[in-house]
């Protein structure tokens, strides 16, 4: 298992479209997937979940994975929060 505090850059932040494209990054790999924020927890493989979160640019969150596929799932999860 591995985790990262990241900071979104998308500029708009996380919401419906950037969710739905994040929702099918994360769902590329094997390995669970979660998004901590403050007090919640939640799966980026569930649109709805991440819609929950309504997370804005400029925030800071916790991703969490864990799985066979780990470090490439953290690597393309970063290049896409973090715009590049």
């Amino acid at each position: 298992m591995i985790s990262k505090k990241l900071e979104i850059k998308l500029p708009d932040g996380l919401e419906a479209r950037p969710i739905a494209l994040l929702v099918q990054v994360a769902s590329q790999y094997e390995s669970n997937v979660y998004v901590e924020c403050d007090d919640k927890k939640v799966n980026a493989k569930s649109i709805m979940g991440m819609m929950s979160l309504a997370l804005p640019a400029g925030h800071e969150i916790t991703v969490i994975v864990s799985g066979t596929d780990e470090e490439n799932a953290m690597d393309n999860i970063e290049k896409y929060l973090c715009g590049e």
